[in-house]
């Protein structure tokens, strides 16, 4: 039981997430979803409980038994679908760590964060429902083609179709009308896909801002190069620091600190992804936790500081805060493996490539016999190479000789007999 100020509560996460809670000295209270468990995470947390937290009377239930055995001083999620129980539950027990709940929900429904910035106009789009086939017609009509068709809510760009056309309006209502309301379909079902609405398909390079806010006072700590296709909504890479010049940064950045005003997050940490548009930055969407895909890493290996300690810390006062402008040391990249579609044939070099001194993270979620689909998002992708490099430009050519030379991953055609 608690009696030292120092017991965290964490929602969800990784086996990294609870080895820096036990990094910074803190007594760790897990409460983990069964697809994400672990034996890693079983041993070094202090406690752990097991169920369906993004059911509500669930988290409410498994948070009353945490309360009641350890009092946690703070309750802390870095992982989307533990964002909201998390901060409904602080707020309920008034406990740090956790944006308010009202932020959080803002975010993580990107209609209601569209309703929100529309109040905004530097950083409003427009947008409207999707109920009905008519709506798609209606809406290419007003505000022109392209334009994409998205989830209220999810992950990974799982549902999210681009409308080019009128043309396509019927096949898109279709599959919007197999995913309203279900659950993903894809590696994890911990995301229902309740609603659909349109909005502008905004042209131009993306990127992802990597911040920490500290009492209003928000420190953009990376801004994060993506490697992007119009073929799908899948993230084939990531950089930092990103190839732009000081003028693009600095437009990119006072963005996102506006959107951050506007929205109301004033502490922790945000992922937001935007576009430099050819009238400037456009929000497209944000999270308050740190990106996935190794960014964490990536930003710890050029920048030397790592957002997840510091979320954690950060109702415990255990880091001292960012300064405003932190310079790169270094540089990193992540690019995803991906395959033409069919049978994994073979797999083999992740070990090796696991070893290397300059490799961060080095993962395939494949094995021989299993499918690959199409790739259309971020679910369909094999796994990642993470490397660091001395500027951008030699580790994103560096990781992609690695992936090339030395990992071995093969597929064949479904309908071609096996040798």
């Amino acid at each position: 039981m608690s009696t030292d100020g120092r017991t965290v509560l964490l929602f969800g996460g990784k086996d990294a997430t609870v080895d820096k809670a036990r990094a910074l000295g803190l007594r760790v209270v897990l409460i983990q979803h069964p697809e994400r468990m672990s034996a890693h995470q079983a041993d070094r947390a202090d406690s752990v409980l097991v169920d369906d937290y993004t059911d509500w009377p669930t988290a409410q239930r498994l948070a009353q038994e945490a309360l009641r055995k350890w009092r946690p001083d703070a309750i802390v999620s870095l992982t989307e679908a533990g964002l909201l129980p998390a901060a409904r539950l602080a707020e309920l027990h008034a406990l740090p760590g956790m944006p308010p709940a009202e932020v959080v929900a803002r975010l993580g429904d990107k209609w209601r964060m569209r309703e929100h910035l529309a109040r905004h106009p530097s950083l409003a789009l427009p947008f409207g429902a999707v109920g009905r086939e008519e709506d798609l017609r209606s809406f290419g009509e007003r505000a022109g083609y392209p334009f994409i068709v998205k989830p209220r809510a999810g992950a990974a760009g799982l549902g999210v179709m681009r409308v080019s056309a009128a043309r396509e309006t019927r096949a898109v209502w279709r599959r919007v009308r197999e995913l309203d309301g279900s659950r993903s379909d894809r590696k994890s079902r911990m995301f229902t896909l309740d609603g659909f609405f349109a909005e502008p398909m905004v042209p131009g390079p993306e990127f992802s801002v990597e911040t920490f806010s500290f009492a209003g006072r928000h420190v953009v700590v990376a801004v994060t190069e993506k490697t992007v296709s119009d073929a799908h909504f899948a993230e084939l890479g990531h950089a930092v620091p990103a190839r732009i010049g000081p003028a693009d940064h600095d437009r990119i950045a006072a963005t996102v600190r506006a959107f951050l005003d506007a929205v109301g997050l004033a502490d922790g940490p945000t992922h937001t992804e935007l576009r430099l548009g050819p009238d400037g930055p456009v929000v497209i969407e944000s999270h308050p936790r740190i990106g996935g895909g190794c960014i964490n890493e990536l930003v710890l290996s050029a920048y030397g500081i790592d957002l997840a300690s510091h979320t954690i810390a950060r109702p415990f006062r255990l880091l001292p805060e960012l300064p405003d402008h932190p310079a790169p040391q270094a540089a990193a990249c992540t690019l995803f493996i991906h395959r033409r579609p069919g049978v994994v044939t073979a797999v083999d070099g992740v070990q090796r490539l696991a070893s290397r001194p300059e490799v961060l993270a080095a993962e395939v979620s494949v094995r021989p016999g299993d499918r690959v689909r199409p790739l259309r998002d971020n679910w369909d992708r094999l796994g990642l190479l993470a490397v660091t490099g001395p500027d951008t430009d030699t580790a994103l050519t560096h990781c992609a000789r690695l992936l090339d030379e030395e990992l071995l991953l093969r597929t064949r055609p479904e309908e071609e007999p096996g040798d």
